[in-house]
């Protein structure tokens, strides 16, 4: 190969290499740019969520002011959807607008803790005696069962489609007992404990009849609480019957004619004929995309150092 071609082919292949990177550049930013704009349409689209009640509100807006609504699904529980952090929150927001003309608990709930229900309960007491003018109304709509309920009777009134499902006014604590299937298998039991009932109701150990006793007159003392909870709330208008607190429910026909409901209605119609401000505003707090996702890899992250470190099952008090 000659100079003259040797020096053509180097700087042929210079030009290639510049041309190339220049490419690689230009996708780079390109890119880089698009991935830009994806978070700014992310974010953007977080803050939309989050202001959106408000933007509703305000270009939806009539001179009779708006019914907010709070949806209550699924099990009543702390670090849930409907927990009593997020419904109370729910609740001053609504309270805190001037232009709520009254409040809809939007219920479709199987219950779950006493503790978060009777927290409810007592702030919706609480905040209608700050605030009588505005009215508290609960709406059922497929189910509004034990705690649901116990939120639901804090209400001035509660109204049901009548097909919905009402009551289930008890208390339970769920187990089970494999101390026979542990015999069959030849699995022994090493439970160790520092204090006498620290154990109480372990699956795989013997029943002892004095803890079954004393958890049985601990669910009796929540299921008085509770009783009591539904007679104040529902007052006279409850018509007692010797099944009523036994943990039955009913449709939401039957529940009327209980005095557990107050009628058939839906959240518009009450909005529209009882409230009278048929603009419904949604008041309901709730988890943006970017608080579920922090949440899950900080799940996801103790997990795996509780892996790492061998304390997947810690000591529990």
């Amino acid at each position: 190969m000659s100079n003259t071609n040797s020096e053509q082919w180097e700087r042929d292949l210079i030009e290639k290499l510049a041309l190339s990177g220049n490419k690689l550049e230009t996708r780079r930013q390109r890119w880089g740019n698009f991935f830009k704009i994806l978070v700014f349409v992310y974010l953007f689209a977080i803050l939309a969520m989050a202001v959106y009640p408000l933007i509703k509100h305000l270009i939806t807006k009539k001179g009779d002011g708006h019914t907010a609504v709070i949806e209550i699904n699924g099990v009543i529980a702390a670090g849930k959807p409907a927990s009593a952090n997020n419904i109370i929150k729910s609740l001053k927001r609504a309270y805190e607008d001037g232009g709520t003309k009254g409040i809809i608990l939007k219920i479709n709930s199987p219950g779950g803790s006493p503790v978060q229900s009777d927290y409810v309960n007592k702030a919706i007491q609480q905040m209608k005696k700050a605030q009588p003018d505005i009215p508290v109304y609960a709406v059922v709509t497929d189910m509004c069962a034990s705690g649901g309920y116990y939120i639901a009777v804090a209400a001035d009134k509660i109204y049901v489609n009548e097909n919905s499902i009402v009551g289930s006014i008890g208390v339970l604590f769920n187990s089970f007992g494999a101390v026979d299937l542990m015999k069959k298998i030849g699995v022994e039991r090493r439970l160790i404990t520092a204090g006498e009932h620290k154990g109480m109701l372990d699956p795989f150990s013997p029943v002892n009849e004095y803890e079954q006793n004393h958890l049985k007159s601990m669910l009796a003392e929540l299921h008085t609480n509770f009783i009591n909870v539904v007679k104040k709330g529902r007052g006279a208008r409850l018509h007692e019957t010797d099944q009523m607190f036994s943990g039955l429910f009913w449709s939401g026909g039957k529940s009327v004619e209980l005095g557990l409901t107050d009628g058939i209605n839906s959240t518009t119609g009450v909005a529209k004929d009882i409230i009278k401000a048929e603009d419904l505003v949604d008041f309901t707090a709730r988890q943006t995309a970017l608080e579920r996702f922090a949440k899950k890899v900080g799940v996801s992250m103790g997990e795996t150092l509780l892996k790492i470190t061998g304390f997947e099952q810690p000591i529990k008090m």
